[in-house]
């Protein structure tokens, strides 16, 4: 969610149209267990192994424009819950979002687009429980078409959407889109 770009490298990587969420999909074949949600309580770290993230989370909210704000883009490994979402773990759809890069190179979701469907992303929180989810999808989106709805959607049960940009970069225009990871609860610690 930063439009200073890497210029002169291939940039962040992707993910490929066999990530995407399918209407339904739910990961692990679609059949995920039922897991009872958490109540509200303040995130407090996300961490995502398979691309080695491992960021403290601070509060956002939104801007003038009514965007998600970010994250100061000077700190590399911070992430943002946007405070208008539920928290991590509680029923709803919870919004983390973070910079793939800012002006000195990779920030805390470079690696996002490289993940794959089943990958797992644990969220610590202040109640001292981590909030398990699994992904079900990652798409690229255009900022210009951007599935509002369909991204931040209230859900039946506890969801995840950690975001940043993606797509193609100019450095007129930055990002021409954002990165969406979309993943349920299956477990918690």
């Amino acid at each position: 969610m930063m439009a200073d770009g890497l210029e002169g490298t291939d940039g962040p990587p992707q993910p490929t149209a066999a990530s995407a969420a399918l209407p339904g999909a739910g990961g692990a074949g679609g059949a995920q267990a039922a897991v009872a949600a958490l109540p509200e309580s303040q995130p407090l770290r996300i961490k995502i192994p398979k691309v080695s993230i491992d960021a403290p989370l601070m509060n956002v909210a939104l801007d003038k424009q009514k965007t998600i704000e970010t994250p100061p883009p000077q700190y590399k490994n911070l992430g943002a819950w946007y405070k208008g979402s539920v928290s991590p773990g509680a029923d709803g759809t919870s919004v983390i979002v973070g910079h793939v890069d800012n002006a000195s190179g990779p920030a805390v979701f470079y690696g996002l687009g490289a993940l794959k469907k089943d990958a797992r992303i644990e969220v610590a929180r202040a109640d001292g429980t981590t909030a398990i989810f699994t992904i079900y999808g990652i798409e690229v989106f255009s900022k210009k078409d951007f599935p509002a709805k369909r991204v931040y959607g209230d859900t039946a049960r506890p969801e995840l959407r950690v975001i940043t940009c993606g797509g193609t970069y100019t450095k007129a225009n930055g990002y021409s889109g954002n990165v969406v990871v979309f993943a349920r609860m299956t477990g918690r610690k």
